[in-house]
């Protein structure tokens, strides 16, 4: 279906702000781009786009130019540059920008490999409310990777990350199986504590 005139309209208005340097028109036209939202779709126009507001300090656009250097989609594919963005991203509290560059340290993928620092990173996502994040976060408490073991902190990130499919669901059931009546009702209790203080992420 065609675009409607008042759709036409927005997106000149949208492009015309973008070309007046305003970052947050820039980054949704990326996105536009990048979608095939109205316009036809074209990852080089997108990234042209991302990078003109990444530039500026957008930290969603430095997010989804990270997204596109990691995977190749209209730049050549650089996990180095990706995580580059990744940071820039999360130093401004992006949370999927945090997961991702967690990502990144977990698997040593752009950068050296450190557990630790993978952990930071979840740990700030998953307050924030990013489920990825609080899955993975359980998974390294889960198996001890950069942080102590701990069954009971383990199965607290899975609970608060909830079904996330058939995968997570066998290792609640693994972590439950090890905990004793008395950790499961501390699992509920610090579960409970942390869910006001979880901003849930917009998705």
């Amino acid at each position: 279906m065609p675009p409607s005139p008042e759709e036409l309209d927005a997106l000149a208005d949208l492009r015309t702000k973008a070309e007046n340097g305003d970052a947050d028109a820039q980054s949704n036209l990326g996105e536009m781009y990048r979608d095939g939202q109205g316009v036809e779709q074209d990852d080089v126009e997108a990234v042209k786009w991302f990078r003109k507001a990444a530039e500026q300090g957008n930290a969603k656009a430095q997010f989804n130019l990270g997204v596109a250097y990691e995977y190749g989609r209209g730049v050549e594919k650089d996990f180095v540059e990706a995580v580059k963005w990744y940071r820039k991203a999360a130093e401004q509290g992006h949370a999927s920008g945090q997961n991702n560059l967690g990502v990144a340290y977990e698997n040593g993928r752009g950068v050296a490999q450190d557990h630790v620092e993978a952990v930071k990173w979840y740990l700030m996502a998953a307050v924030q409310g990013d489920g990825d994040a609080q899955n993975s976060l359980g998974l390294m408490y889960a198996e001890g990777r950069g942080v102590a073991q701990d069954d009971v902190e383990a199965y607290k990130w899975l609970l608060l990350a909830g079904e996330r499919g058939d995968y997570w669901g066998k290792l609640e059931t693994r972590i439950e199986d090890h905990l004793t009546d008395e950790e499961q009702a501390e699992v509920y209790r610090l579960a409970s504590e942390w869910k006001p203080k979880i901003q849930r992420k917009a998705r």
